[in-house]
Parts: structure tokens; C-alpha cells; sequence
């Protein structure tokens, strides 16, 4: 199938991380950032009793059928993550402050990331995933913290839990079991291999 005659591709999100997954995939997706109250969903969530994989399909789901209405016929993906260490769950943090003081909850401990991918078209969802990553943090200094925020900068505010293990990250864990795609996400081989299906990113 030629590019021009595949359905189109729309990422319902305004990840950055996510968009580069993507295109680095080959693959061209048009970015439609929904708006969701993704506080709201996790408070009722949290209410209920809800696992933290629960509230992150409920999220993508809800950020896709957002945004399937505006683009009648397309592909829309919606995508979220959470971080649950112990029953407690992470947001991103909102400045360096907040970032400092998730990563010293998080060190020493093994948290998981659960992410989730839903695709809908014309509002009907045709499928969903949910992937989980154990990550163990080794136990650092507070210097040691302190110099990784320094140098870090602005990125450890992008993501949940304060890091990105494609970069400095990498220097807080001692230990990773699950697919790195998912890490970041996104679970980016079986979303590949469902579009694939639909005629999209095959030749």
C-alpha cells in the first residue's frame, strides 16, 4: 500500500517523546493534543480502587476519543503511562523541587511503568494494549542527586518520576526488566504490528 493511499495516522497526545517513537519508526502521524483532565480520571481512580493499568487504558482511551471526532476515517492513538511504586502513584513533577523529592522516594525501591496504547477510528476501538516495566533504582547520595538534577536540567521535568533512561537517566538504576519501547511510553512493537495490518508502514 503507498503512502498516499494508507488511512492517516493521528497521535492523540503532545508527547514529545512519544512523536520521535513514532517518526523514528518511519512512520508520519499527525499530532492533535487532546484536552483531558488526567488529574481528575487518576483522583477517581485512586477513589475506587482502580490499578494503576486500569486508569492508564481508561486515560488513553479517553485521549483518543477525543480527538477521533476531527479526523473521520484516521487512525487515532491514545497513549498514557503511570508510575506505581509500592501503591503509589507518580506524576511528572512540576519543577526541580518536586523532581528532587520523587527520586528520593523512588531510590533504593523497584517501581513499575505501565503503559497503555488504545486505537480508535470513528470513535470505535479497534485495539488497545497495556505492557508493565519493573525498574529497580540503586541507592545514591544526596550529592550525587543533587550534581544528576544540575545536569539533567529541564528534561527530568518531561517525564514521570524524574528521569529518562535514553539519556543521564540511566546512571539511577541498577536494575531493568521489561521492553525498553514501553519504558519511554509507548509499546511500540506490538502498535507496529497492529498498524501493519491496517496498511500502515508496510510497503
Amino acid at each position: 500500500m503507498s503512502p498516499a493511499s494508507q488511512p492517516a495516522l493521528v497521535l492523540a497526545s503532545g508527547s514529545r517523546t512519544r512523536a520521535e517513537m513514532l517518526e523514528r519508526a518511519g512512520l508520519i502521524a499527525i499530532l492533535d493534543k487532546p484536552a483531558v483532565d488526567e488529574e481528575e480520571v487518576k483522583l477517581a481512580g485512586r477513589a475506587e480502587g482502580v490499578p494503576a493499568d486500569a486508569v492508564a487504558e481508561a486515560l488513553a482511551e479517553l485521549k483518543a476519543q477525543r480527538i477521533t471526532r476531527r479526523h473521520p476515517g484516521a487512525l487515532v492513538i491514545g497513549a498514557d503511562q503511570m508510575l506505581d511504586c509500592e501503591g503509589v502513584w507518580f506524576d511528572k513533577p512540576a519543577d526541580r523541587a518536586g523532581a528532587r523529592e520523587q527520586l528520593l522516594a523512588l531510590r533504593g525501591k523497584t517501581h513499575q511503568l505501565v503503559s497503555c496504547a488504545v486505537v480508535l477510528r470513528d470513535g470505535q476501538r479497534l485495539w488497545h494494549k497495556v505492557d508493565r516495566a519493573k525498574l529497580t533504582m540503586r541507592w545514591f547520595s544526596e550529592a550525587f542527586l543533587d550534581d544528576y538534577l544540575d545536569r539533567a536540567g529541564e528534561e527530568v521535568l518531561r517525564s514521570v518520576g524524574a528521569y529518562q533512561l535514553e539519556g543521564l537517566g540511566a546512571q539511577l538504576f541498577q536494575k531493568i526488566e521489561g521492553d525498553f519501547f514501553t519504558i519511554l511510553g509507548l509499546p511500540l512493537l506490538p502498535l507496529l504490528g497492529f498498524l501493519r495490518v491496517h496498511g500502515v508502514g508496510t510497503e
